[in-house]
Order: structure tokens, then C-alpha cells, then sequence
């Protein structure tokens, strides 16, 4: 059975790093799309960054240029590097693994609690 894992979440303060960890059990990640999410109380999911099964990423604006994505398929892990956090990022952070190359249809993990305090 397919499980997906998320780490590295927790309080920071504004302007710090986090690194969190999504690692895929019963499942790989060769060929296949996937998605960072997050959401905040009150607020709709929203996708934060993704990366295709070519390796190609995209981030949303609001974390364009502090934010990372990156995959290691030998560990069947995918990793956000998270830079000069503000408050508003603070969220509870998802990573979705793609059925194929579109993150709209996936498989969730059980969510991570990031929060940035000011």
C-alpha cells in the first residue's frame, strides 16, 4: 500500500529555513509528477511548487526565488528547501504524488505543520 511520508516541519522565525521531506512507501516516483501543497486555517489548498515527471518545476508566486524543489528517485524522497520564511507561509504543508504527469490527480500525505512567527 502506498504511503506518503512528510518531515521537517515546525516553528521558525521570520527569515529562517526549513527543509521538509515527503518519502514515498509502496510507490516510486520515476515518471511521475509531484506537488508541494499548503494550507493555511481558513484558506483553500494551494499548490506552493511541483515538479513533472521530466524534472521540469514551477513554484507559485508568492514563493518564486525562496522556495525549492528538488528529487532524489534513488530514495524515493522529494524535498522543499524553504528560505527566508515569513509568517505567511506558515501552513500546514502537503506533498501529493501524481498518478502520471498532472498533480491535479494524486495521492496525499498526511500533512505537515509549518509556522513562522514574527
Amino acid at each position: 500500500q502506498m504511503q506518503l511520508v512528510e518531515s521537517g516541519g515546525g516553528l521558525v522565525q521570520a527569515g529562517g529555513s526549513l527543509r521538509l521531506s515527503c518519502a514515498a512507501s509502496g510507490a516510486i516516483f520515476r515518471g511521475k509528477a509531484m506537488g508541494w501543497y499548503r494550507q493555511a486555517p481558513g484558506k483553500q489548498r494551494e499548490l506552493v511548487a511541483s515538479i513533472s515527471s521530466g524534472g521540469s518545476t514551477n513554484y507559485a508566486d508568492s514563493v518564486k526565488g525562496r522556495f525549492t524543489l528538488s528529487r532524489d528517485t534513488a530514495k524515493n524522497t522529494v524535498y522543499l528547501q524553504m528560505n527566508r520564511l515569513k509568517p505567511e507561509d506558515t501552513a500546514v504543508y502537503y506533498c501529493k504524488l501524481a498518478y502520471g504527469d498532472n498533480v491535479r490527480f494524486g495521492s496525499w500525505g498526511q500533512g505537515t505543520q509549518v509556522t513562522v512567527s514574527s
